[in-house]
């Protein structure tokens, strides 16, 4: 029996680039497919081509929702679902004729995965800045679940729209939240915390559309301080942090940072490490700044928050040579 895949797609104002993105969709191959459409108050004319496309094609299925926001408009997405297996898909993106099949298989062969996605490719070359391509290729990178497990604090490793879940497992943690950061992070770090595995499909699946006004730009929630608010919350409930005080490698601005809303947060943090000369005896809200050095037979977690190039390659290799273990002993978030 073929997959039963039910597509959601919110659609704001995304007449310019909505029958590309449906029409990728409907080229879909091994599914049984419908494709959710929710309208979130749209006023450039993409409800009157929603429903023109329903009317054409019994797969396509439009909710008319007032203009609440993507989180309203996904959770409505949700609940009008039919199908067990849920793909994200975006307005303006476009998904590869096997996406849905590809990930659909590695979900239903894998219990443990909670959330599957695929490689993706940015486009118009001339609209993804360096820093985006940049994520893009460490996002990429990240196919093996355990792999994903270490890194899931350093940023989203999973890319929206590219993303398939189980509705009834999404459902049961929640769905989508309306909080001070990314709704789709929050989710990927509520199933993570829950037990589940994030993996990835290797190939380039989705075509990833970048424009100026896109929400990863636009919207305060996708902002660096909320990833940091986001991070602190999750770190704070996640048992090798709660089993006792943390040293902070990092005492720059994403150190402090970080550290600021950790402590917030209710984590107890022992100490800031650097590498820097200049910080080394100094404090940071109180906590002395030691040599990195002192990580070496401290008997604490150390949470590594250094954002600089090449930084986590050289944590890496100091930490393998004093024979910490990634995840075990310390994790990234920058």
């Amino acid at each position: 029996m073929r997959p039963k895949v039910s597509a959601v797609m919110p659609v704001y104002n995304g007449l310019p680039y909505l029958a590309r993105a449906v029409e990728s969709l409907r080229r879909q191959r091994g599914v049984e497919l419908e494709i959710v459409c929710v309208d979130d108050g749209s006023t450039d004319g993409s409800r009157e081509w929603l429903a023109r496309a329903a009317a054409a094609d019994p797969r396509v299925r439009v909710v008319l929702c007032p203009h609440n926001g993507i989180v309203a408009a996904l959770n409505a997405g949700l609940a009008a679902a039919r199908y067990p297996l849920i793909a994200r898909m975006d307005a303006d993106d476009v998904a590869h004729p096997d996406r849905l099949r590809l990930q659909a298989a590695l979900l239903e062969g894998d219990r443990s995965l909670g959330v599957v996605g695929t490689q993706v490719r940015s486009f118009p070359d001339r609209a993804v800045s360096p820093a985006f391509r940049n994520y893009e290729a460490w996002n990429n990178c990240l196919t093996d679940p355990d792999r994903i497990g270490r890194e899931i604090f350093i940023e989203s490793p999973i890319v929206h729209p590219s993303a398939m879940y189980r509705r009834d497992e999404a459902l049961e943690l929640g769905g989508y939240r309306a909080l001070p950061w990314a709704e789709d992070y929050d989710l990927w770090l509520r199933y993570h915390q829950a037990g589940y595995r994030l993996g990835k499909v290797p190939r380039v699946l989705l075509g990833w559309r970048m424009r100026p006004n896109r929400l990863s730009f636009a919207d305060p929630r996708c902002a660096r301080r909320a990833f940091i608010h986001c991070k602190a919350h999750f770190l704070a409930r996640d048992a090798r942090v709660r089993a006792g005080p943390v040293v902070v490698w990092g005492a720059g601005m994403t150190g402090r940072r970080l550290g600021k809303a950790l402590l917030r947060e209710g984590v107890e943090i022992a100490a800031f490490c650097d590498i820097s000369p200049g910080k080394i005896g100094r404090t940071v809200f109180e906590r002395p700044v030691l040599p990195v050095e002192s990580v070496k037979d401290a008997d604490a977690f150390v949470i590594a928050a250094v954002g600089a190039p090449g930084a986590r390659q050289d944590i890496r290799a100091r930490m393998a040579a004093w024979g910490r273990r990634e995840g075990a002993d310390y994790l990234f978030v920058a």
